[in-house]
């Protein structure tokens, strides 16, 4: 099926209501259309010190040029060797547990980190509106409980992984943790969903600054928030009724 083909099939389920192929199918459908499995190695939205005050410039390099980047390569370089340009990254780890490790290990870090760079900003911060921040209070009971949860995830994960924000089949969020490069779209992964908001963990994300003080870095990262791009990532999962 071409893209257009695709479109028009996704159209036609929502126009016509249909039910029958379940609600995580119709969030694949929705989702699978932001990222495919040919990625590219995009820019950082903002220069390596724009968030300096929080993130120093010396781990941003290091980490988006060095780290960001060798899983980039090595994620492409699996991608043509399996043949496996032409499928949706979302497919890919929806049956990871039965590919190449390294699906799991670069593709995750790929996906990660894109997601990573696009949810904070120099201009960030502050406290979510409008359709998230009524999710997140229906969910949680406060922002601020919220952010207790998030961060109790964060700092719980014993040695590498990441802390999510993601939303469930049903439409609900949930707080997750991860170990390594893995995520909620990964059928390894405890609680499955797709992931709005996430959470570096690993070492070389804060130990320049921050050395073994990863609650501090956990608790400034909400400074950098671009709590505009959760919320459209948030509206993408959205199913229409």
């Amino acid at each position: 099926m071409n893209y257009k083909s695709f479109i028009q099939f996704k159209n036609r389920i929502f126009s016509n209501r249909v039910i029958s192929i379940g609600i995580p199918t119709v969030l694949f459908l929705t989702f699978s259309l932001t990222i495919k499995a040919q990625p590219t190695f995009d820019p950082l939205p903002y220069p390596y010190d724009a968030l300096e005050s929080f993130i120093d410039k010396t781990t941003m390099e290091i980490h988006y040029d060095k780290h960001y980047r060798a899983y980039y390569q090595n994620f492409v370089k699996t991608l043509k060797e399996e043949d496996l340009t032409e499928i949706s990254i979302e497919s890919l780890f929806s049956d990871v547990s039965k590919r190449n490790v390294s699906i799991r290990n670069n593709g995750g870090g790929f996906y990660n980190h894109k997601l990573f760079w696009e949810i904070m900003s120099p201009n960030g911060g502050g406290v979510p509106e409008g359709e998230l921040l009524r999710a997140i209070v229906g969910e949680f009971g406060t922002f601020e409980a919220f952010k207790q949860q998030f961060e109790k995830a964060a700092l719980g994960r014993f040695g590498s992984g990441w802390a999510w924000l993601s939303v469930d089949a049903t439409g609900k969020l949930f707080i997750s943790s991860t170990p390594n490069q893995d995520n909620p779209l990964m059928d390894v992964a405890e609680k499955r969903g797709i992931p709005i908001l996430g959470l570096d963990v690993w070492e070389h994300a804060y130990y320049l600054r921050y050395q073994n003080r990863r609650a501090e870095y956990v608790s400034n990262f909400w400074n950098v928030v671009n709590w505009k791009a959760v919320s459209e990532k948030y509206k993408q999962t959205k199913v229409s009724k």
